[in-house]
């Protein structure tokens, strides 16, 4: 059995500042009015937001938008989570984004991320569960998911963006995301708000909090144990 104690963070159940959610065992009312709000998927079909984690606990990732260089690499970790982790943990995995449904197998093509993904065209989730627009500074923040730095990745952005037949950032460049862990029902496990492009929730304290075993994303073949 491997020894996480230096590899990963404490594990807590965390819920932010930011939002005004409170631990009563009620369903707060910003989740209640979220789950009736549609989330629409590659095909362009609609389903309420709560169907995702109402039979199951689901982690739900919000990220900025399509084009951002620290979305592109966070999602390309949480593609390398084996299947078979999260089927184990009967835990469901959901990316959300904030362009139109088009840009989804684009997306999951470029980052091989082969889990479910949906998007919020209106960012009208995003914004009834609080999540920033605008970002804080970036200069002393780290990620261990994101490679690339600020200007090398702001270049990849605006590549991509050009490279786009409508030249769109495939979302609004300011909105933060944020991930969830939900469910079943009115369960809330986890609640993170992201304040900055690289300040998403570490991915194996996420899996941790989940009941989902870690992975060791410095090498794709090794599996850490827990």
């Amino acid at each position: 059995m491997a020894d996480l104690s230096e590899k990963t963070p404490p594990v807590t159940r965390q819920i932010s500042r930011q939002s005004l959610w409170q631990s009563t065992g009620e369903e707060p009312l910003e989740l209640r009015a979220a789950s009736s709000r549609l989330v629409v998927d590659a095909a362009g079909k609609k389903i309420p937001f709560g169907a995702l984690y109402e039979q199951q606990k689901t982690v739900v990732v919000f990220v900025r938008h399509f084009l951002c260089y620290a979305c592109k690499e966070y999602v390309e970790d949480l593609g390398k989570i084996p299947k078979e982790f999260l089927q184990d943990a009967n835990v469901r995995l959901v990316v959300i984004g904030q362009s139109s449904h088009h840009h989804i197998k684009p997306f999951c093509s470029l980052t091989g991320y082969p889990y479910e993904m949906f998007v919020d065209p209106e960012r009208e989730i995003y914004r009834t569960l609080g999540m920033k627009r605008g970002e804080a500074s970036i200069t002393s923040v780290q990620s261990p998911h994101v490679k690339s730095n600020l200007l090398s990745g702001s270049i990849k952005s605006m590549w991509r963006a050009m490279a786009s037949p409508a030249f769109d950032f495939q979302g609004d460049p300011a909105q933060q995301g944020g991930t969830l862990i939900l469910g079943p029902g009115n369960e809330i496990h986890f609640v993170h708000l992201d304040k900055n492009r690289l300040a998403h929730a570490p991915i194996n304290t996420v899996l941790q909090l989940a009941g989902v075993q870690t992975v060791d994303f410095t090498n794709r073949s090794h599996i850490t144990d827990v």
